[in-house]
């Protein structure tokens, strides 16, 4: 029985992971799973809950208890999620929670999963890993240009003081901090089009599925 096929998609917010990976997930007939949403979704049921989403016991309670039309909430995205959810993945409890999801998404038929750990910690045997990454300016502006289609965003200033602050918690968080795989192939999307990062990292699942 082969080994199913999964390529893993890490990277800091909004330098393209989650586009690049659909975009595969579709070329290659494999599932996707975001699995920032898995984290958003609970981040936002521990608000929901009137609990601080940092508080462990809420926050591991708000992750048990997800349902499918969690991740359909319109309120998934934003600083307010961003920030919630990033606090929630630093929890141990969270993490252990959400694992054997994310884990058995994968192992049934092969995916392309992204998120923060996807080849460090949920599947560090994962045939193809990925570090998507940009300059936090790049990432700033394209994460403001998306709020802003949105309706009313905050500043720019403001957008990029927020990454930075996320950005920091997921590097430095005691489990799952966000770092590149030894093995991952780094893709800086800073000044490439979305066509030629598809095109790179197409070449490269090719290549890992002949490999097989």
């Amino acid at each position: 029985m082969s080994t199913p096929f999964v390529i893993a998609v890490d990277g800091p917010a909004a330098a393209g992971k989650g586009t690049l990976a659909r975009r595969l997930a579709r070329e290659l007939g494999l599932p996707y799973l975001d699995t920032g949403l898995l984290y958003r979704a609970t981040g936002r049921r521990a608000l929901d809950m009137g609990a601080d989403p940092a508080d462990p016991v809420a926050a591991e309670a708000a992750a048990r208890a997800l349902v499918p039309a969690d991740f359909e909430r319109p309120d998934l995205r934003g600083p307010a999620a961003d920030a919630a959810a990033s606090k929630v993945a630093a929890i141990p409890g969270v993490r252990a929670a959400l694992l054997e999801f994310q884990r058995g998404f994968g192992a049934r038929h092969g995916a392309v999963l992204d998120g923060r750990d996807i080849g460090t910690v949920v599947f560090p045997d994962a045939r193809l890993k990925l570090f998507v990454t940009a300059s936090p300016e790049v990432r700033a502006q394209r994460r403001h240009a998306e709020l802003l289609a949105k309706g009313p965003a905050p500043s720019l200033d403001q957008v990029a003081r927020d990454m930075a602050d996320r950005d920091a918690r997921d590097a430095n968080r005691g489990v799952a901090p966000l770092r590149p795989a030894e093995d991952a192939k780094l893709l800086d999307t800073s000044e490439l089009d979305a066509e030629t990062v598809f095109q790179i990292a197409l070449s490269w699942a090719v290549a890992a599925q002949k490999a097989t």
